[in-house]
């Protein structure tokens, strides 16, 4: 075993860390007799060698000894070996071709294709390990037959054998995949795969999951002859699956080291295990049921019915996956998500807490589109506040504190005071203070509460420690959209505190919110004045931003603006742009500068200067405004709501945009900055309320009515 591994210059060839010179060990490793060994061996072949899914040419050039310690049967736990043999092929397949078949080129070069050739070669030995003795082996080696195996006939041949004698469900779901797979690669094996997926659907005597997935696996073969048959079918046999599957509690979550609280951010942790918490899969069909949504891909209204049945799931585990997917599509797709919200909503007082605690979250995630369940969000954090007290946002009960402060940040998203006793709660006992500082800035009404609790955080945080930054970061910005200038004097301790240890990102929130203060706050002028000719990158805009808030003097700032105009960097140049907006005509001494950057490589340094252009110069510069703003917006749909921004103030001039806007307005996945529902809702809104001004719809004449 391993002829020629050391005749491989594996030290020339790098992976994700570095040279690839501990390749060969790893190898070795793996065939170990001690367990831990391999483990760790496997663990840094994922880690580093198939980092993230990357085919590098070290993994690719791993493939011949992974081959034959999966072909021998003496090799200790082969199962792990084919599995890692079957993700190589897969991520090189997805990774390294287009849609076309044409490979991607890569610099540095990747071995996608290599891999891919090496197990179109050895497709065979998935054929022979699908019939091993051992059942993990087997259940590895299934998916390779549908992406290897190029004798179509012997895959599907083998595919069918295979069903007939699988008992496990993961078994049966993957073989069925894999027939998918197979008929998708190589097209004339597609319709033999086509028919037999049809009678397996059809097949009284199958199990309801096998015929599920026969449904969602022809589906995926044909996406375009999806009808209201397919839906109604699926969810039929999701009902019946229901029925026949055992209903087990859902496992906990596999325990793991605690994070060091003293030199990590609580954001920073909660976001690691927030991150575990959605890679895990409780239910068997939840990843066939993925595919499904997948395939049903913009039909928003038909994948509801679909998570409307998974949510209506006796068995705890399907209900959680299925609150997950459910965030997942409001969160990408645009339409009317108010009869899945509810459901959601229902979830918050099943008996099961994990499902509830996770309901909360996706409420929370999806709060710009929360208003209908703003009633039983209240009720339900009015509920655990009665049954368990005030206390409730700390309690001991991970999965009842959780959805208890998921609901109160949902709800204090959607500007609603009743949230206020358990936000107060948080800041006075610092339990998960941050969750609620987070959220703080919604509630401007109780400004005169929030803000001395944040300035009592914002004096308590050191800034000697780096790991705080984020900490005070977070307090600032809420400090700053309450608009308190009471905060000011506990915000220049800060800036001072900022400047010793050299804090540049938490300077930065610092000037971001005196700015926010304004004029109120005109005795931090000399020291903002200082920070102006800052050699850190962001600081330097944001104390010019501020020096116009704060003083307002046009002839101070503008040779400052103009020299960030002229700044490589661009963010520096987009920054400028906005605060000679706000400045407005008084500026005109800059138009000819705003001109000269509509033609700037960067979309974003030409929208922001269009939009200041328009701001500053008004109808003058509108027809070459609008051309640059359109331009930007089609070159890169993540400037629209800079843009509509824009058209918006452009009034009956923005005309000429009603197509884009119209067209975009017709996509249905959401769009904007980040694509998030926040950028997505305000672009629809917007838009919508921008066409009805540009283009009001024409009312038919009524007849007079006779006597």
């Amino acid at each position: 075993m391993f002829d020629g591994l050391q005749d491989i210059d594996w030290a020339s060839m790098h992976h994700a860390y570095g040279t690839a010179g501990e390749v060969p060990a790893l190898l070795w490793a793996l065939r170990s007799p001690d367990a831990e060994e391999r483990h760790k061996a496997l663990d840094r072949f994922y880690g580093a060698v198939h980092h993230q899914g990357s085919v590098y040419p070290p993994t690719a050039a791993s493939l011949p000894f992974l081959a034959e310690l999966a072909a021998d049967g003496a090799t200790p736990e082969r199962a792990a070996v084919v599995a890692l043999l079957v993700s190589i092929g897969r991520e090189s397949l997805d990774r390294g071709f287009e849609d076309d078949g044409t490979e991607i080129e890569y610099y540095p070069p990747m071995g996608c294709a290599r891999a891919v050739a090496f197990l179109r070669e050895r497709g065979a030995l998935f054929a022979e390990l699908a019939f091993d003795p051992d059942p993990d082996v087997r259940l590895a080696a299934i998916p390779g037959l549908g992406l290897f195996l190029d004798d179509a006939d012997r895959a599907a041949a083998v595919l069918r054998e295979r069903l007939a004698a699988e008992e496990g469900i993961a078994a049966r779901l993957r073989i069925v995949e894999a027939a998918a797979t197979l008929a998708l690669r190589v097209p004339t094996a597609s319709q033999q795969v086509m028919d037999w997926l049809a009678r397996l659907a059809a097949d009284p005597a199958r199990g309801p999951v096998t015929r599920l997935a026969a449904v969602v696996q022809r589906t995926r073969c044909a996406p375009d002859e999806i009808g209201e048959d397919v839906v109604t079918a699926a969810v039929g046999l999701l009902r019946e699956s229901a029925r026949t599957l055992p209903v087990r509690p859902i496992a906990p979550a596999p325990s793991r080291p605690a994070a060091p609280t003293d030199t990590v951010a609580p954001q920073i942790v909660a976001a690691f295990e927030d991150l575990d918490r959605h890679t895990r899969v409780y239910a068997p069909t939840t990843a066939l049921l993925r595919t499904f949504h997948g395939v049903l891909g913009d039909r928003v209204p038909k994948r509801t019915v679909v998570l409307a049945e998974q949510l209506a799931s006796p068995d705890p585990a399907s209900r959680l996956d299925a609150v997950r997917m459910s965030g997942e599509l409001m969160r990408t797709w645009r339409g009317d998500h108010t009869h899945l919200l509810l459901l959601l909503a229902d979830q918050l007082t099943t008996a099961d807490e994990a499902a509830a605690a996770e309901a909360a979250a996706v409420l929370e995630s999806c709060h710009p589109i929360a208003a209908p369940v703003r009633e039983a969000l209240a009720a339900h954090i009015d509920a655990q506040r009665a049954a368990r007290g005030p206390q409730v946002w700390a309690a001991a009960e991970v999965l009842l504190r959780g959805s208890h402060q998921e609901a109160v940040r949902a709800l204090a998203c959607l500007g609603d005071a009743r949230v206020l006793p358990s936000l107060l709660t948080a800041l006075d006992s610092d339990v998960d203070a941050w969750r609620a500082i987070q959220v703080s800035g919604h509630l401007p009404q109780a400004a005169d509460r929030l803000v001395p609790r944040l300035c009592d955080h914002l004096r308590r945080i050191d800034l000697s420690q780096q790991w705080n930054g984020m900490s005070a970061n977070a307090v600032l910005t809420a400090l700053a959209v309450l608009g308190d200038p009471a905060a000011a004097s506990v915000v220049m301790d800060t800036l001072g505190a900022a400047l010793r240890h050299e804090r540049h990102g938490v300077t930065r929130s610092v000037l971001e919110t005196l700015r926010a203060f304004g004029p109120a706050v005109t005795g931090a002028g000399r020291t903002i004045r200082s920070l102006t000719e800052a050699t850190d990158a962001h600081v330097r805009p944001a104390a010019v931003a501020a020096l116009w808030a704060v003083g307002g003097d046009l002839a101070e700032v503008m040779p400052l603006l103009l020299g960030l105009l002229d700044d490589p960097i661009t963010f520096r140049i987009t920054d400028a742009a906005d605060v000679l907006g706000e400045i407005g005509p008084p500026a005109s001494a800059v138009l000819p500068c705003l001109h000269g950057l509509l033609t700037h490589d960067c979309e974003w340094v030409r929208v922001h200067c269009a939009a200041a252009l328009w701001d500053i110069g008004g109808q003058a510069g509108a027809p070459a405004v609008l051309d640059a703003l359109l331009q930007a917006m089609a070159q890169n749909p993540a400037t629209a709501n800079h843009v509509v921004a824009c058209l918006d103030r452009m009034g009956s001039l923005a005309a000429p945009a009603l197509p884009l806007l119209r067209e975009q307005l017709s996509l249905p996945r959401r769009g904007g900055r980040y694509r998030s529902i926040a950028h997505d809702e305000e672009l629809q809104q917007v838009s919508r309320a921008l066409i009805a001004r540009l283009d009001p719809p024409v009312r038919e004449a009524t007849a007079p009515q006779t006597a």
